[in-house]
């Protein structure tokens, strides 16, 4: 039995001791045991067969000696910093207020007199002989010839008298003798008396609410205790009632209630026989907040997984006191970094108990969704910030909105197209076209590089910077204005790229970054959301909804953003895997930031030769760097007409409105065309002819040649190759 054997399970390992047999147990060794040979292992068998009966109670399971918190010296030296400090804040907090609790003590001793001396009168005055002297006084009255009866009540009434005065003296001489004694004694005696006085009176004077101490934290807004649990889980049909008088089955909590930062926490197993799953609790998740009196948005639940010492009926809970996501948003690490490695993951945010979340965007792929001006857009920039923060990046953006929220890309973006019109959609197809096109190439040379260089087929940082293939970030909000502006034709074809990219591109260095307002069938097909495999949604209006942007099945999971409400900006449901999902309050990253990331991008790519395509001639970003100041309405107009070369100037207009209302939301032709005039724009010809219509308008050259010629040259320097040759 020296030997044993160790086997995982569930992550831990059990040790069994060899076994013995039946017979082996009766007959005693006749030969010593020869040791094992040094050349030949020793036989192994396990012990946990049906005909040992001492499987069961060899079994020695490896689970943990000591609590979680003394497990390391890191975590012991953690955990008595923080009581130490724990300490000192109570000493502190305390400390300020000890004249109100002196001042509250004797309030509460002077309380505790009165009700000692209305306690001790009765005894003093002898009340206990009161009502044998009171009977005899009435008889005697009733018959004052009966000598007998007078006789007792004289020597009763006797009785009481001396008792009263007896107990009175006694009295009398003891508070005498204190205070005396008091009087006489050392300061610091008289003070030990005081208090050994002092203390009983104000523990006889307390009341049933009386606090003596005040709260060292806000009082609690949510109570919970194991009774509140079963009650809300028999309300809700998951645990039976009981017969008669019985209660019926409880919960087994494996931990807690317990407090848990601004919040309560436990973890239980449902009772077995009641034919309930851990899934079943989630899905009464609603019904659960409203027994325990909370909103369900407070109420976290998750099952806990046998990698986690779980079962299929294990759940954790955890009930904040108040709605965990209305504080106010933190900070974007990514706004203050010099430089970021995309290999990392992106911070992200973090959940209802403060615990932080990053994302993994490496062979990944990314859809959000939810109803507008819920901080969808926002959310999404800061997977693309990340990117503009390692210059082995290269952007793909196309905003079919046509606003602001993406205009600093143009810095950066080695492809950008804006807005939804004829012209944008034509430059998305060709987007696409050049992405696939650069897929294949590089699968292609994947396939050639021996294993020691590419052992998994996919790219590694030696690969991209060697063979010059960054990983390409392909971020494409409101899908949506796509897909309604084109024909259904043209739609399949586009979704069957855009599913190319999502479902190989992750292996060639492809992050896709897709955002859609309406996730619904035709607006984002199906085919295209269920092979993407991180998804995030804000705000939307049903259940329904909610599966359609976070997958089928999830809101019954828990993973549901129909709970969230209007003061819910900028907080998401992020699903990051079949059964990984968290409600996360998202970093905020404003615009003005975002926008000086993407110049802080270009200045990462400029020494490594990594800026191309569009923001290689982008003109603003070469004047910019001359040091020369661009009209901002001649910059903005060359930005709108990116993909066209000639407008008309009711659509240029409305282009400039689109991108920046606040700017020339009020301006007509007239004001265009002036500001345009003044900005050094000489128009070659008014009447511009677009299928067949003639109206008033402008030449994309015409804008060109109000830029100085020597900054349309340096702009054109960077990048002189068309884009097909990029993918060649």
């Amino acid at each position: 039995m020296t030997d044993a054997l160790i086997r995982p399970l569930n992550g831990h390992t059990i040790e069994k001791l060899h076994p013995i047999s039946p017979d082996a147990l009766d007959q005693a060794p006749t030969t010593p045991v020869e040791p094992a040979s040094v050349d030949k292992a020793p036989a192994v068998e396990a012990v946990d067969r049906p005909d040992n009966p001492l499987a069961d109670w060899l079994t020695v399971p490896d689970a943990p000696v000591l609590p979680a918190w003394a497990r390391s010296a890191a975590s012991i030296k953690a955990n008595v910093g923080a009581f130490c400090r724990l300490t000192w804040w109570q000493a502190r907090y305390h400390g300020i207020r000890t004249p109100k609790y002196l001042v509250k003590t004797l309030l509460l001793a002077t309380r505790g007199f009165y009700r000692a001396t209305v306690g001790l009168w009765p005894t003093l005055s002898a009340q206990d002989h009161s009502a044998a002297v009171k009977a005899l006084r009435a008889l005697s009255k009733a018959k004052p010839e009966d000598l007998e009866l007078a006789t007792r009540l004289q020597i009763a009434h006797a009785e009481r008298t001396r008792t009263r005065r007896w107990r009175f003296g006694a009295a009398a001489v003891g508070v005498a003798a204190a205070t005396i004694g008091i009087m006489l004694a050392d300061p610091m005696v008289q003070t030990g008396i005081a208090g050994a006085v002092v203390t009983p009176l104000a523990y006889l004077g307390r009341g049933k609410d009386t606090q003596l101490l005040d709260h060292g934290a806000p009082p609690l807004r949510v109570d919970m205790s194991a009774q509140q649990l079963n009650d809300a889980l028999r309300a809700a049909g998951l645990l039976k009632s009981g017969k008669g008088d019985e209660e019926g089955p409880r919960v087994s909590c494996t931990m807690g209630p317990v407090r848990d930062g601004r919040g309560w926490a436990v973890i239980f197993d449902l009772p077995r026989g009641g034919g309930k799953t851990a899934s079943d609790v989630l899905a009464k998740r609603e019904v659960i907040a409203q027994e325990l009196g909370v909103d369900e948005i407070q109420v976290i639940m998750s099952r806990v997984r046998a990698a986690h010492g779980g079962n299929a009926g294990r759940v954790s809970m955890w009930v904040a006191d108040d709605d965990p996501y209305l504080a106010d948003p933190t900070p974007s690490a990514l706004a203050t970094m010099e430089k970021f490695s995309i290999w990392d993951a992106v911070p992200f945010g973090q959940d209802a108990r403060g615990n932080r979340i990053s994302v993994p965007v490496v062979w990944q792929s990314m859809f959000f969704g939810g109803l507008p001006r819920r901080g969808k857009t926002f959310t999404q920039r800061l997977m693309t910030a990340a990117g503009l923060l390692d210059p082995w990046v290269r952007h793909y953006v196309a905003d079919f909105k046509g606003g602001q929220d993406w205009m600093g890309m143009r810095h950066v973006a080695h492809r950008l197209v804006l807005g939804a019109e004829d012209d944008a959609i034509e430059a998305f197809k060709a987007m696409l076209a050049e992405l696939l096109a650069e897929m294949e190439r590089r699968f292609a040379l994947l396939r050639g590089l021996p294993t020691s260089v590419c052992p998994e087929g996919k790219l590694t940082p030696a690969i991209i910077e060697k063979y010059k293939v960054p990983f390409i970030f392909i971020t494409i909000d409101e899908l949506q204005e796509a897909f309604l502006a084109v024909d259904d034709k043209t739609r399949e074809q586009i979704v069957d790229d855009l599913a190319r990219l999502a479902r190989r591109g992750p292996a060639a260095g492809f992050i896709s970054n897709y955002a859609s307002q309406r996730p619904d069938a035709k607006s984002v097909p199906t085919k295209l959301r269920e092979i993407i495999t991180i998804r995030c949604c804000t705000q939307v209006t049903d259940k329904t909804s909610s599966d359609m942007v976070l997958g089928s099945g999830k809101a019954a999971m828990g993973a549901d953003a129909s709970l969230l409400s209007e003061e819910h900006k900028g907080v998401t449901v992020l699903v990051t895997g079949p059964a990984s999902y968290s409600t996360v309050k998202n970093d905020l990253l404003t615009t003005a930031e975002f926008n000086a990331l993407c110049l802080k991008g270009r200045k990462l790519r400029e020494p490594l030769g990594q800026i191309s395509g569009d923001a290689a001639g982008d003109v603003t970003a070469a004047a910019g760097a001359a040091g020369f100041t661009i009209a901002q309405v001649l910059s903005d107009a060359l930005d709108v007409m990116r993909h066209s070369d000639r407008m008309h100037s009711v659509d240029l207009l409305a282009r400039l409105v689109n991108l920046d209302e606040d700017q020339y939301g009020d301006w007509d032709l007239d004001k265009l065309a002036a500001e345009l005039d003044a900005a050094g724009v000489k128009r070659t010809t008014k009447q511009i002819n677009i299928k067949g219509k003639n109206l008033a308008g402008y030449r994309r050259a015409d804008l060109e040649a109000a830029v100085p010629e020597e900054l349309l040259l340096a702009a054109r320097a960077v990048d002189p190759t068309p884009a097909t040759d990029a993918v060649s």
